[in-house]
């Protein structure tokens, strides 16, 4: 099994070798460790604000407030008469006045594009020594960040303890934090235990509008975050967490995104004390992605709406430099997962995002996709482990409700073999309503369940659909334990994750970016091992094995070679084991037929032998198709069709040489074989 397993290691580190270095960064921060835990999540206080925050233009807010609600409006006149005397008119300028734990900011009705900290970083500011990130933009330190906390920042709030932001109007979009594209982030929190944001809108920026890093205890209560080139909301290596009746839209990311969470149940199973970040009736739309987390650990969503985005939701271990890796203990109950089939990609392919942000429209509903990722598909889980999803509403997906795939240990950068096998493992499924809207109309899915076949103890509700495999292990099984997923559908990862927004690079051969028909790759391949098999078959027959039998044996391979190429194109179905059914009938029989004959009569040497071989490669041809069908086979390190595949080449090889024709014998030689000994 050892041997195996470092066979297995060696075959994925040479996949990894061709993944292109693009895809190896997502978001990346300086280094930084979880909190404590000591924390707890903040309360929002309801007396008087410590501090104000309005703009001048009386008749400009008299109109902003003029549908509200009578006390609402009252309210705010008397906030605004105070606020002209002793107010400020930037949000940073009340944040820089903060002086001790548990201050109150209320910001009243109105855009604040905070001019002051617009300008380009100048002097010391200008030259600070850190690295560079892929994405452009310099890694700076925490004292970087305090020296020159406007060189990323429009609005900065660095070490401010148990700080509360609040917007006064009726809604969200009643105050807006604009950065206009001029900044990384419109707010960013770091270090800063205990902060509350309400009731205001944060957007346009080249990065993300709300940021949080590092805290212990945060809320995110009522806000809405838009039109970004990565995210609308994002955690990053943070405890006690919440988020609440929230909304993002239109980010080239994730509209909700709570990387690396605190990792407080690592090396625990389902049974879990409690989780660092809830999140709890927020709606992300029109996005890349609604949800994601690369090491999105211990996060509890709940009762959420994400629709109309590229995909649903998604977790991941597939990028270096998060904390907590890998991926572990999220779990999603009652969410409202719907029609995430948006393509995105048509703005990278036709030059739209290869504008500057400002210019590129994503207030008219353009989003430049960061990353590459499988399109129309519910719940992507690219290595992930111990993840509960329960009691979830999937439907109207083109490709799958649930995806669910094994991501080895190097794409994180880490090289050690006992880790390269390490996620992916006791993923469940259950309870989970698919294909059909809360009101009861029918929704299909393209498929309940696409998994890689990769891990240990991953179970399934009963009735997911159409699925591949078509046969899921059911929850309470023993199922299998896999250390390697299905050839094609690793091949197919691979080549689909060649994409780089900056370089305009669609992989080809790849539905997620709009391949059809024969231009998939997976049909391609499927089609070209059916042409070659296709040939050895016929010519097996009419050279070697000359028989109504080897015909129909040979018609039930082409039959099975044909059926293949339709199952690669309509995976979710039994197409696919129906293929290899067929071809096991082929292999077996013509082997048999090879053995009666004891080898075609004059044949070369080795014939024998290749008609057991042939036997045996269609034993694993039909027991694959049990596999794919029927059950998952419980003791199988690998998948039969990685043996099966690798036979099937060494077979064609081998009928190849059979099938030369032999030197003709001289007359000479002739005579001297018939000389009487």
């Amino acid at each position: 099994m050892r041997s195996l397993r470092r066979v297995a290691t060696a075959v994925a580190l040479t996949l990894g070798l061709l993944l292109p270095a693009s895809a190896a960064f997502a978001h990346e921060e300086r280094p930084v460790t979880f909190p404590d835990g000591s924390g707890s999540v903040p309360v929002r206080r309801t007396g008087e604000p410590d501090l104000l925050v309005c703009k001048n233009d009386r008749a400009d807010f008299g109109r902003r407030i003029a549908d509200f609600p009578p006390d609402l409006r009252r309210r705010n006149l008397e906030l605004f008469e105070r606020c002209q005397e002793k107010g400020y008119r930037h949000l940073q300028e009340a944040v820089d006045r903060v002086d001790r734990p548990g201050t109150n900011i209320a910001i009243l009705p109105g855009v604040y594009l905070e001019e002051p900290s617009q300008p380009e970083p100048t002097g010391a500011c200008a030259n600070l020594n850190a690295r560079q990130s892929s994405w452009g933009y310099q890694i700076l330190s925490y004292e970087q960040q305090k020296q020159c906390p406007h060189n990323q920042n429009l609005v900065a709030i660095l070490g401010i303890e148990n700080l509360q932001i609040e917007g006064t109007g009726a809604k969200p979009t009643d105050v807006i934090i604009d950065a206009q594209y001029k900044k990384l982030n419109a707010i960013r929190a770091d270090t800063s235990n205990g902060i509350y944001f309400r009731n205001f809108t944060a957007q346009r920026t080249t990065f993300n509008s709300l940021y949080i890093l590092a805290a212990d205890g945060f809320v995110i209560d009522t806000m809405l975050t838009r039109w970004n080139d990565e995210y609308g909301f994002l955690t990053f290596a943070s405890d006690h967490g919440l988020y609440t009746d929230c909304e993002s839209h239109g980010n080239g990311d994730s509209g909700i995104y709570p990387g690396s969470a605190s990792d407080i149940n690592d090396g625990r199973g389902h049974d879990v004390p409690r989780y660092s970040i809830e999140i709890r009736r927020c709606k992300s739309h029109q996005n890349m992605v609604g949800y994601s987390g690369t090491a999105g650990d211990s996060v509890y969503v709940h009762d959420n709406e994400f629709y109309d985005n590229m995909g649903g939701a998604s977790m991941d271990s597939a990028f270096a430099g998060h904390p907590g890796l890998p991926q572990n203990h999220a779990r999603f109950e009652r969410n409202r997962i719907h029609d995430n089939n948006q393509d995105y990609y048509r703005y990278v392919a036709d030059g739209t995002c290869a504008k500057p942000a400002a210019e590129r429209g994503y207030e008219r509903g353009v989003v430049c996709p960061q990353i590459g990722m499988p399109r129309g598909t519910g719940i992507v889980t690219a290595g992930g482990n111990w993840n509960v999803f329960r009691d979830n509403w999937i439907w109207g997906h083109e490709s799958a409700a649930f995806d669910l795939l094994a991501v080895p240990a190097f794409i994180r950068g880490e090289e050690s073999w006992d880790k390269q096998f390490d996620t992916s493992h006791h993923n469940l499924y259950e309870g989970n309503h698919l294909g059909v809207t809360p009101e009861g109309a029918d929704r299909p899915n393209g498929a309940g369940v696409s998994w890689d076949g990769q891990g240990t103890g991953n179970c399934w509700q009963r009735g997911t659909g159409p699925s591949t495999p078509w046969a899921l292990p059911a929850c309470g099984s023993a199922g299998p334990s896999r250390i390697l997923g299905e050839p094609v559908k690793l091949a197919k990862s691979y080549l689909c994750n060649d994409y780089s927004i900056g370089e305009r690079r669609l992989p080809a051969g790849c539905d997620w970016y709009g391949s059809t028909g024969l231009a998939r790759v997976e049909i391609q391949l499927a089609l070209a091992t059916s042409l070659v098999l296709g040939l050895v078959a016929i010519l097996l027959q009419r050279r070697r094995l000359r028989s109504r039998a080897a015909l129909a044996v040979t018609f039930a391979g082409l039959a099975g070679l044909t059926l293949d190429v339709f199952g690669a194109a309509y995976g979710h179905t039994p197409l696919p084991a129906a293929a290899l059914a067929l071809m096991g009938v082929w292999w077996i029989g013509a082997g048999r037929l090879w053995l009666g004959r004891g080898g075609p009569a004059g044949g070369p040497a080795g014939g024998r032998a290749f008609g057991w071989f042939t036997v045996v490669l269609g034993a694993l041809a039909l027991a694959d198709a049990f596999d794919k069908a029927v059950m998952m086979i419980p003791l199988l390190p690998l998948g039969p069709g990685w043996i099966r595949g690798l036979l099937a080449g060494v077979w064609t090889l081998w009928a190849i040489v059979l099938l030369a024709p032999e030197p003709r014998r001289t007359a000479a030689a002739a005579r001297v074989e018939e000389v009487p000994a």
